[in-house]
């Protein structure tokens, strides 16, 4: 289980804090199911992924953060991230395991630490 005062550790690849809905993008890339995820997302949530591609560039358009569970400070989520402004922690190893859809998330990207608020209980 997630320590939710320590919370999920990670790399800082952009600074910043952030809070918002999580929406959890398993690896993929499967078109049809990236545009159904697309639908849904809405701007200002948290985008957690196994790690970003340019396929779901349209996703990092539109997250307050991007949480990923792989990458290091050059790979993709840590480049657009910085390009885009937006707060990152990479390399968290498993916040798409623990992080579930709908989670209402803090991402403290001066810390690297991301902190579940509020579970989505549907």
């Amino acid at each position: 289980p997630v320590n939710v005062t320590t919370g999920l550790k990670g790399v800082v690849a952009n600074g910043g804090t952030a809070e918002g809905r999580a929406v959890v993008v398993p690896m993929m890339d499967d078109h049809a199911k990236i545009a159904e995820i697309d639908a849904r997302m809405q701007k200002g949530d948290v985008l957690v992924a196994e790690s970003t591609s340019p396929d779901i560039m349209m996703l990092c358009k539109k997250a307050v953060a991007i949480v990923a569970d792989q990458g290091g400070m050059l790979s993709h989520a840590a480049v657009v991230s910085r390009e885009l402004g937006i707060p990152c922690i990479v390399r968290t190893e498993r916040a798409t395991q623990i992080i579930k859809d709908g989670d209402l998330i803090e991402v403290d990207a001066d810390k690297g630490v991301v902190r579940i608020l509020e579970r989505n209980h549907e």
